[in-house]
């Protein structure tokens, strides 16, 4: 085994909550909407500003994107509790000399708020967000471009 690559929301980190009190926040405020967490999940797909630009009704989208990353970012602490075992196991696998990378879903931005909240900045060989792909898992883009970048690619 030369790599391991990762996703992150639900494997590396529950952020998942943070996600939903985000959204819960910009419909809210911009739409006057009160959305349960089946309702965000139900929207899921594309990444975070995919999201706000396919479902969001008030025109202020970028106002919105915004304040999505807004509230990610000053409430990550609150809702997202590190996994120290996670953590110490990719220090681990990192000092055996294996290739680590990430590909999910997830936007560059709020990802790199989760990596440095979490303490995970700086340990990857590779990542590959929403951002990097047309295609969203489970379309096999993003491993792909992963696989390639550490040049394991078939």
């Amino acid at each position: 085994m030369k790599a391991i690559i990762f996703d992150f929301d639900g494997t590396l980190a529950n952020t998942l909550p943070i996600c939903f009190y985000a959204f819960q926040n910009v419909f809210q405020k911009f739409d006057n909407k009160d959305l349960s967490p089946e309702a965000i999940k139900a929207m899921f797909g594309p990444f975070e500003t995919g999201i706000i630009k396919e479902n969001l009704l008030n025109a202020n989208k970028e106002q919105a994107i915004e304040w999505y990353y807004e509230k990610y970012a000053e409430h990550h602490h609150a809702l997202v509790e590190p996994n120290n075992d996670i953590v110490n196991l990719i220090k681990f696998l990192k000092e055996k000399g294996l290739k680590l990378g990430i590909v999910t879903g997830k936007a560059k931005r709020s990802l790199d708020i989760s990596l440095e909240a979490l303490q995970m900045e700086n340990i990857f060989d590779v990542i590959i967000t929403g951002d990097d792909v047309i295609e969203p898992k489970p379309n096999p883009e993003g491993i792909n471009k992963a696989l390639s970048i550490l040049q394991y690619f078939r």
